[in-house]
């Protein structure tokens, strides 16, 4: 797995790519340069991560108990090798999620299933329910549940967390999200907000842009600097 890192200190950053992307992408898309006085004033260092979504979410050949089986392989090699290299390369103790389209889903599916890692998400353009249909995207899972369908899916299982440490700690999250009004997960973006503010989580942004589906990195580009 290869990776990218830009900066020298300041928060740090894990970088989710969008659907089936890759780890320069961030970078491709002009979306580091947007970031460019955060990391150059050491507010933020970068960490942008490969994904392997086309063996996991998008592997259409594989059963989805082998989709979910890969995406939780995929979460292991970010929990037991990204973070720890990291904190080696930086001892700032605050880590941001970030991502936008499916990498939106994974920045805020990771935080809230392991939120003593993270102080804040950054999703953009996300969607939180894989097992919905919505327009042309379909239920990525294709119908098939189980218990690890359900403990990655935000949707599902934020609403069934009960009082205790893990709820405790995602209250102290901020989140910072964005979603067009014309995007076609606008709705799950609005449901999914009200479950966040429902449990709890106060220090939360959310951001619509009006009149537009605004998912591509030309309007994630102008968000970027006043939500990382």
């Amino acid at each position: 797995m290869e990776l990218l890192v830009f900066g020298h200190g300041g928060a740090r950053v894990l970088v989710f790519p969008t659907r089936a992307g890759r780890f320069f992408d961030f970078e491709d898309w002009r979306l580091v340069a947007s970031l460019r006085q955060h990391i150059d004033r050491g507010w933020v260092q970068l960490f942008c991560v490969d994904s392997i979504d086309a063996e996991s979410f998008y592997c259409n050949w594989a059963h989805p108990t082998g989709r979910v089986r890969r995406h939780l392989q995929y979460e292991e090699y970010l929990l037991q090798e990204v973070l720890p290299f990291t904190r080696r390369l930086n001892r700032n103790p605050f880590m941001i999620s970030l991502g936008c389209s499916l990498g939106g889903f994974h920045a805020m599916n990771i935080a809230l299933r392991h939120p003593q890692w993270f102080g804040r998400v950054v999703a953009l353009s996300g969607r939180y329910n894989l097992t919905e249909s919505a327009g042309s995207f379909r239920d990525l899972l294709d119908g098939h549940y189980d218990e690890n369908v359900y403990y990655n899916m935000p949707c599902h299982y934020l609403p069934g967390l009960s009082e205790g440490p893990q709820l405790d700690l995602i209250r102290r999250l901020e989140v910072r999200m964005m979603i067009g009004d014309q995007d076609v997960f606008y709705g799950n973006n609005l449901y999914f907000r009200d479950l966040l503010q429902a449990k709890g989580v106060n220090d939360l942004q959310f951001i619509e842009w009006n009149g537009d589906e605004a998912h591509r990195a030309y309007y994630w580009r102008r968000v970027l600097p006043h939500v990382v």
